[in-house]
């Protein structure tokens, strides 16, 4: 193997332990469509909220729909590689498909308790449908339902179909279980196009919404640096963040109906993304997998090429009128801070 090969692990189970290609896909596909539930449930909480009286909606209708085709396909996989005399509930499970099942389970019940809350509290609006409970509990069994095909592509140890499968799993879990908290984040923001006022010395600053969209764009770089620097830890491949950011962008622009200057920044941070990757995967193959300092390194340029992407995607659409110092800074702040999770995201040391 030469020094500008990338490595990848080999797989950690026997093969047949592991869920076919075409397997993966479908169960990618139906994840797809649970996420694209939850995408219209999304649009409608903003746009149509004058009709959600209750819980029984088309829009509900769409996201369980997808969640029960693809638990059920979750399900199956484990009964289809069942083997005789098996228990093929508790251990036949495809690589990377049990924890799914159980965020099945967690779906399930946080659905009705979603029904339930409905029924008795009204529809959620504003910051109330972020901190509902049976949301929260929806987010997070669907985020392990999800990312079961990534599961299984980190166990197989290829790439081709496979990564692409993979990756959309890891992206379309990352919105699943941050879909409560991604309008906080710097993804969501157009702080920066607002005029930045400080008052007279003595007086109470009017500088708050600048500080919230710095802090945005810090939450920002959690959301989507984590996920990201997890799976660059154990493969190798060009579109792990273009993916996530991706996701995130297209949700965004569709549940706000493609508003401007915001789709202008969403279309410059996929771009960011997508540049992004094609330097990390050239620098894993010129240095290898085993480089020092190589997720802090490839933290710091996906963060920073995120977040410069977005700020020039609303100078194109809109303008920033921050100040100079502030927009630069965001961008070397949330860089330092992909650098600091990257180094957070190493295993252990091998010396």
């Amino acid at each position: 193997m030469t020094t500008t090969e990338v490595r990848q692990k080999p797989p950690a189970v026997s093969q047949s332990q592991v869920a076919t290609q075409r397997e993966d896909l479908i169960g990618a596909l139906f994840g797809l469509a649970l996420v694209g539930g939850v995408l219209s449930d999304a649009w409608a909480h903003v746009n149509v909220l004058s009709t959600l009286e209750s819980f029984f909606t088309p829009w509900h209708a769409l996201l369980y729909g997808g969640f029960a085709g693809t638990a059920a396909w979750t399900w199956w996989l484990a009964f289809r590689h069942r083997r005789r005399d098996q228990r093929w509930w508790a251990n036949a499970w495809p690589a990377g498909y049990a924890i799914g099942a159980i965020g099945s389970l967690i779906f399930l019940v946080g659905g009705a308790a979603d029904m339930f809350w409905h029924q008795i509290f009204g529809i959620e609006t504003s910051l109330r449908i972020t901190m509902s409970p049976s949301h929260m509990m929806l987010a997070a069994g669907g985020a392990l339902l999800l990312t079961s095909q990534m599961r299984s592509w980190w166990v197989s140890g290829e790439g081709g179909l496979r990564a692409v499968t993979g990756v959309l799993s890891a992206a379309l879990g990352t919105m699943m279980g941050t879909i409560l908290i991604i309008g906080m984040t710097g993804a969501n923001t157009i702080a920066p196009t607002r005029e930045y006022v400080v008052a007279a010395a003595g007086s109470a600053s009017t500088s708050s919404g600048a500080a919230q969209g710095i802090q945005a764009y810090l939450l920002g770089t959690v959301v989507i640096l984590v996920p990201v620097m997890l799976m660059l830890r154990r493969r190798a491949t060009p579109v792990l963040a273009t993916g996530v950011a991706g996701v995130i962008g297209v949700f965004l622009m569709v549940e706000h109906q493609f508003p401007m200057p915001l789709s202008g920044a969403l279309i410059g941070m996929i771009a960011g993304a997508a540049l992004a990757d094609a330097v990390v995967y050239r620098l894993d193959r010129q240095r290898g997998v085993d480089a020092p300092m190589r997720l802090p390194i490839a933290g710091a340029i996906i963060a920073g090429a995120l977040w410069a992407g977005h700020l020039i995607g609303l100078q194109l659409a809109a303008g920033i009128r921050w100040p100079v110092e502030l927009w630069v800074g965001v961008v070397v702040l949330t860089a330092v801070l992909g650098a600091v999770l990257g180094t957070l995201s190493r295993g252990p040391s091998r010396s």
